[in-house]
């Protein structure tokens, strides 16, 4: 039976490991983060490009490939703390909710995910998010304001407050719930299902294996909770303050100006980026939770 002593070491295996495993996805995919964000901002009544992959052949060549990795070095940050949450925090919950043989059903899988999705919102992706969709969104304009990272966090806490930079809690909050309670959901029962069907259900699954299980989960999670990252784009955008009151405010909108499928717009290249971090996420946090002493 686990000991206080050996519970500690591996809480803290989590929350390096999902710092690691975020920094190194976040980097790896985010020209696939800029373009869905791109499209989102992007009014539907406008003309322009809807393919994520013209779209970023067109602004690099118009704007230069640095333009592509606007907001890059935040979501780098930003990711690596949140993994380390939402893993820390996964972790702990699903210890707390396994039953005495340290197993954890599907419902609370999901329950896991949910409270780790929670916590990862609050302290680290509404503030990361904010900043950088703020400055995705003012490197396309005319005359950008921001110089990057520490410069444009400085400036948005000078001009909008703290407040303003937790502006979109509510749908970050949702869509990060969503998103945790599926995604480490569906990933925690793809994985048991693996290892059950494996030679050695005690052994860890190869690498291969791993990015498979967190790429399904990552398809899995794209389609079920898109609206609510649309809304929540749209809801960090400079002018959001001027365009809507609220969430609901917001979510109606988009749906009576633009249609519902609006609502997945964005939905290839977050597909792309969510596959591939998905794979790599995990499989990188499995590999160095096993090399971690």
């Amino acid at each position: 039976m686990a000991t206080k002593e050996d519970i500690k070491p591996a809480a803290w295996k989590s929350l390096i490991a999902g710092g690691i495993a975020g920094s190194f996805e976040a980097g790896a995919t985010y020209p696939f983060e800029f373009a869905k964000t791109r499209l989102q901002l992007v009014d539907k009544t406008k003309s322009g490009t809807t393919n994520p992959i013209k779209l970023i052949a067109q602004v690099a060549r118009q704007e230069g490939v640095s333009a592509i990795y606007a907001g890059c070095s935040t979501l780098v940050i930003g990711c690596g703390f949140k993994a380390a949450v939402r893993f820390l925090g996964f972790d702990t919950i699903k210890k707390a909710l396994a039953d005495e043989n340290g197993k954890l059903s599907g419902g609370r899988g999901v329950l896991a995910g949910l409270g780790a999705g929670v916590l990862e919102s609050v302290f680290a992706v509404t503030p990361f998010e904010t900043i950088k969709t703020a400055l995705i969104d003012d490197a396309q304009s005319p005359n950008p304001r921001y110089k990057g990272f520490l410069h444009g966090s400085r400036q948005l806490i000078k001009d909008k407050g703290f407040a303003g930079v937790y502006r979109g809690l509510l749908p970050v909050t949702l869509r990060q719930a969503g998103n945790s309670a599926v995604r480490m959901g569906s990933y925690n029962q793809i994985k048991v299902m693996l290892q059950q069907r494996s030679a050695d259900p005690q052994a860890p699954l190869s690498s291969g294996t791993t990015f498979l299980a967190g790429a399904i989960a990552g398809i899995i999670t794209v389609y079920t909770t898109m609206p609510l990252d649309t809304v929540k784009t749209r809801m960090q955008s400079l002018d959001a303050k001027n365009e809507y009151r609220n969430t609901l405010h917001c979510a109606s909108r988009i749906l009576k100006e633009e249609g519902i499928l609006t609502f997945w717009k964005g939905t290839t290249p977050r597909l792309g980026r969510l596959v591939l971090s998905g794979g790599i996420i995990f499989t990188i946090y499995e590999k160095v939770v096993q090399m971690l002493p």
